[in-house]
């Protein structure tokens, strides 16, 4: 008798480029392993499977601690509030870690999304906050399925890991 499928159902909440990419590299190495995967994705996360937003997102040094200063040389850019509060700073963040990704020869996130999609993980656009964001099903990428709460609770509620990124 064969060894069962592991499943992988994950919950992304949040679309700023930093946070696209977990549950994107999750779910690809995932299904490489052979597992199914399926992505909940909901309020800000849904900008990731949007048509449009998905190439325009952006990485917000405010609160965000972890965020190394553009200029090394001027430590106190070191301070997150101070650094997002100067106007441009988003853009240089974002510039910064598409860099980064660029280096590393990572693939966007809309690459990213295309490897999901050929590897068979599930993208469920949450009905309800695409409502409350007001995004329609003709706003994501085609391979998106919106879906209620209850139709990822019955997937996840078969899942052998569960993440909320």
């Amino acid at each position: 008798m064969g060894e069962k499928t592991k499943r992988l159902a994950m919950v992304a909440s949040k679309g700023t480029l930093d946070q696209a990419y977990p549950p994107l590299i999750l779910a690809t190495t995932a299904a490489a392993m052979g597992w199914e995967v399926g992505i909940f994705f909901t309020f800000y996360g849904l900008d990731i499977l949007h048509k449009k937003r998905l190439e325009h997102l952006q990485v917000s040094p405010v609160g965000n601690p972890a965020m190394p200063p553009p200029i090394p040389a001027i430590p106190m850019l070191k301070v997150p509030t101070f650094m997002g509060a100067l106007p441009g700073m988003t853009a240089m963040a974002t510039t910064m870690m598409k860099g980064w990704m660029a280096k590393a020869k990572l693939p966007t996130v809309k690459e990213m999304l295309d490897l999901c999609v050929e590897a068979d993980v599930q993208l469920i656009a949450c009905a309800t906050t695409m409502g409350v964001m007001g995004i329609r099903q003709e706003d994501l990428i085609p391979q998106a399925q919106c879906a209620g709460a209850t139709t990822f609770l019955d997937y996840a509620s078969a899942a052998d890991v569960s993440l909320f990124i």
